[in-house]
């Protein structure tokens, strides 16, 4: 469930002259921007962005870019773009780092949806003139190229039907090439990359039953090793999305200095999903609500939005 609160009438008209307002003169009025864009859903950002272009003849985006700064300004842009149009960049950036951040498109390509995938790599296209498979297999090598590529590549059944016979066969293929340390088994690709989040879930839980422990758990293998490294949260993406994310947003908070980037980015991008069950599961494993680490952890302007996505006010 989404923690945004979206008001019940919203007139994107009154929202863009709010924002024209919020950036002009001397000094920005960064809290008019969060009221309004903190609660607005995605659709409603698009009119906004819209109507503020044909009141004023000048990109929304572009203003606001212009008008903030620091860890707020990159809040504020990876928000206010359209979902499938920020997964692209945060995709891209995630490429062109000198050390690549495989998770994000791990992130990306086993969290969304079949339709949704297939409109990101819709959308890297048209911002980027090139293919996201061909911009992560020309930054990527060897077991973890094949890896990403099939998986960024995939569109999956998404329906509820599983085959029991498969996922009995496919969890001893799994234990098999997991036993004998062939993490980079092709078979565990072609698995990980082809079948239903359903049946995965379905073979994961047979792996599970047979052998006692999880498929994650006996994952171990050299710290260092950077399939192992892709692997791991590959899994855990496909099987439990929303632990997935909790751990994520646990150790961006948790770390010695915050982890800005992972924390702005599972929070805007789950913020009209499934913000909610990640909030009560990080309660339940921390003992701590999530925004009061969030609100610990964070200042200003970047503090007041992210509280504000996660539905409480600073």
């Amino acid at each position: 469930m989404a923690t945004i609160d979206v008001p019940e009438q919203v007139s994107v008209l009154a929202d863009a002259e709010a924002l024209r307002k919020a950036c002009k003169g001397w000094g920005t009025d960064e809290k008019a921007i969060i009221s309004v864009l903190g609660h607005r859903n995605a659709v409603q950002r698009k009119q906004i962005r819209l109507a503020y272009e044909d009141l004023y003849q000048e990109d929304l985006i572009k203003r606001l870019e212009s008008e903030l700064s620091g860890d707020f300004e990159k809040a504020v842009y990876r928000w206010i773009l359209d979902p499938a149009d920020r997964d692209a960049v945060l995709a891209n950036v995630a490429i062109k780092k000198l050390s690549p951040d495989h998770h994000v498109i791990v992130e990306i390509s086993c969290t969304r949806s079949p339709e949704e995938l297939l409109v990101v790599r819709r959308a890297y296209q048209a911002r980027y003139k090139h293919s996201l498979e061909e911009d992560v297999a020309a930054h990527t090598k060897g077991d973890t190229r094949k890896l990403l590529v099939a998986l960024v590549s995939a569109f999956r059944y998404d329906g509820e039907e599983i085959n029991t016979r498969v996922a009995n066969s496919e969890a001893k293929i799994l234990h098999e090439a997991v036993k004998d340390k062939e993490f980079n088994h092709e078979e565990i690709i072609r698995i990980l990359s082809t079948r239903s989040k359903m049946q995965l879930m379905a073979t994961f839980n047979r792996y599970r039953d047979d052998h006692g422990t999880t498929i994650t758990k006996n994952l171990e293998g050299d710290s260092g090793d950077e399939f192992l490294k892709t692997l791991r949260p590959t899994i855990r993406c496909l099987n439990d999305p929303k632990k997935y994310f909790e751990k994520v947003l646990r150790n961006s908070i948790r770390r010695v200095g915050t982890d800005e980037d992972a924390l702005t980015r599972v929070i805007v991008t789950r913020a009209e999903k499934d913000l909610k069950d990640v909030k009560e599961l990080y309660y339940k494993r921390n003992s701590v609500p999530l925004d009061q680490a969030v609100a610990k952890d964070t200042t200003g302007d970047y503090k007041a939005l992210l509280l504000t996505l996660l539905g409480k006010e600073d």
